[in-house]
């Protein structure tokens, strides 16, 4: 592995700015690099569905020994991502927010010092998830530096997964031969972490009618759509459920005027949960709470609930998460199970013919201004990536 090499393309990318439905010029710089490695490489017909100016990025290597195996990250960011610079800095381990750990797992000294990437002005960083992106391509131009066996190697590169894996979601059911190993560089938590529990999704849209009248003049005769909102709010069990189910309510807006009582209010919200039966209750008490608000007040609501993405869960003892422990001890990592309460597009792989998992690249404080992640773990994952190319080339996709 050529660390700079790796950390040049992860600043090259970084700069790129490519909000959820503008990652073309992210495609643009990446399709040249995958065919200067050797890979096919096709656009497939998602952006109509998206609304992005661009397709999903799905690349082929053809391996030198029988079997397959895919590794996928999201081409787009949150913003802001104009003009993003990266900065290198030295942290005190004690300072970050996981403190790195050595083969064995031991922890770094406090003051230990570690190299950082993080953003140098009011910008994300965009390590979520171009740090993904770089890892995977280095690992991949490593393997074949070195002239190591490999499968066939698929890559995925998404468009609009920070807008509820939209790109993900509408690729091809046939897009992995069934059963395809895929592995998503696309979560926080030091390489190593397999993310072998992550949550399905449902999001809701409503809107609430009542009766538009005088604030002053005769507001009794209004019916406030955004007071019906806001008992309907109040009524909702929100935040934590349990360990395993969440619910949200993120956006409300309403009203013209001060004066006026407003007759519309719209709401959107969402609940989550490792339970499939958990989130359907969820949503059906969340429901349930703005029709009797809207009895109550008089007036009416109009609901519409969307199914994003499904629940993942793999136990300890699957062929596939231990596979991936081999392959993380080989590159010098502690592996270990994670539980997190994100999606991200392994969700829906699943659902496309793969065996998708979810894996953690360190990217630390996402979405900020303030977001790092530390030069070894970038490093790490590319190793990691290497190893599992080696794994599947040495023992195929017996699982």
């Amino acid at each position: 592995m050529d660390s700079e090499r790796l950390i040049d393309t992860f600043v090259e990318l970084a700069k790129i700015a490519s909000p959820s439905r503008h990652e073309a010029v992210m495609r643009d710089a990446l399709v040249p690099m995958l065919e200067e490695l050797g890979f096919a490489v096709t656009i497939d017909d998602s952006a109509a569905q998206t609304g992005s100016d661009t397709g999903n990025i799905i690349a082929l290597l053809p391996g030198t020994v029988p079997g397959r195996i895919a590794f996928s990250a999201h081409m787009d960011t949150v913003e802001p991502c104009e003009n993003i610079r990266v900065k290198r800095e030295m942290r005190p381990a004690g300072q970050l927010a996981q403190r790195p750990v050595d083969a064995a797992g031991n922890p770094f000294a406090e003051d230990a010092l570690v190299e950082v990437l993080c953003s140098a002005g009011d910008t994300i960083l965009s390590g979520d998830d171009k740090a993904g992106i770089a890892a995977i391509l280095e690992g991949v131009r490593t393997t074949l530096e070195k002239g190591t066996a490999r499968p066939d190697i698929q890559l995925v590169f998404t468009t609009c997964e920070e807008i509820s894996l939209v790109g993900a979601s509408a690729l091809a059911d046939d897009t992995f031969a069934p059963g395809t190993p895929c592995f998503v560089l696309d979560a926080n938590g030091r390489p190593g972490s397999i993310v072998t529990a992550a949550p399905c999704h449902f999001t809701f849209f409503a809107d609430f009618y009542g009766t538009a009248a005088h604030a002053g003049i005769c507001p009794e005769q209004g019916i406030s759509a955004i007071h019906m909102a806001a008992d309907a709010i109040d009524a909702m069990q929100l935040g934590r459920i349990n360990e395993r189910t969440t619910a949200n309510v993120g956006f409300i807006e309403g009203g013209h005027t001060v004066n006026v009582i407003p007759e519309h209010c719209h709401l959107r919200g969402e609940c989550r949960s490792l339970v499939r039966e958990e989130a359907l209750a969820q949503r059906d008490a969340m429901t349930a709470a703005m029709e009797a608000a809207a009895e109550a007040g008089g007036g009416r609501v109009e609901i519409t609930w969307e199914f994003s993405y499904p629940e993942v869960a793999y136990n300890a003892e699957d062929p596939l998460v231990i596979r991936i422990k081999d392959a993380a001890r080989l590159a010098g990592l502690v592996p270990r199970r994670v539980t997190t309460g994100g999606g991200a597009d392994a969700n829906v792989m699943g659902e496309k013919g793969a065996r998708a998992i979810t894996l953690g690249i360190g990217m630390t404080d996402i979405h900020s201004e303030d977001e790092y992640i530390a030069v070894r773990d970038v490093e790490g994952c590319a190793k990691l990536v290497e190893m599992l190319i080696a794994l599947y080339a040495r023992d195929g996709q017996r699982l």
